[in-house]
């Protein structure tokens, strides 16, 4: 079940549920900061715009920087949980026995909340080549409404849609994957547009 408040995403991870209640309420004390939740988890937003999350997995729990990719002071700490796809986002993360250093986290924080302010952004490269995988391509040809759905779709729409087919490693996957996305084509929704608001 997917958490409407934060209280909820703390109590769903409640291995972790001190040091979530910690992290919270630190990052409640930024005052540039307005605490939601998208997505199912915590976010910090500045200026309505996404600046830090609140995550919690098995074996670590972690503060994402929605353009953490952007910080060029403080670096030492964050994670790139994707090389190679993963543009802008970063995490650091905490294991069970590591308690987070509030003054070191700080400085992080106020670097990216100072980014926010000054309207900085990744830009992400729009000039990669739009490679339709075939499963999509008979997909396309079979199912006229989606077909003309895709076309459309920005190429930086359709580039997302081709890509998550093509990443898959199995058949299987890819299937389930083109049934999940088919609706979001015929909707004129973006596979990543619940990540952009």
């Amino acid at each position: 079940m997917t958490a409407k408040k934060v209280e909820d995403f703390i109590e769903k991870h409640s291995h972790w549920k001190n040091e979530l209640s910690q992290l919270r309420t630190f990052l409640n004390s930024f005052p540039e900061f307005e605490e939601t939740v998208k997505w199912g988890a915590p976010t910090y937003t500045v200026n309505k715009k996404n600046v830090i999350g609140l995550g919690a997995f098995k074996n670590h729990y972690a503060l994402w920087f929605f353009n953490g990719s952007l910080l060029k002071k403080n670096t030492e700490l964050l994670v790139n949980t994707q090389e190679g796809k993963t543009k802008a986002l970063r995490q650091i993360r905490f294991n069970k026995d590591e308690k987070p250093k509030l003054d070191t986290l700080k400085k992080y924080i106020e670097e990216a909340i100072q980014l926010q302010l000054d309207g900085k952004k990744v830009e992400i490269n729009k000039s990669k080549p739009l490679n339709i995988p075939p499963e999509l391509i008979q997909k396309l040809k079979e199912d006229r409404e989606t077909k003309l759905a895709f076309e459309k779709l920005t190429k930086g729409k359709q580039r997302e849609f081709a890509d998550y087919i093509s990443e898959a490693k199995c058949d299987i996957t890819k299937q389930k994957r083109l049934e999940k996305i088919i609706p979001l084509i015929k909707n004129g929704v973006g596979l990543n547009d619940k990540y952009r608001k």
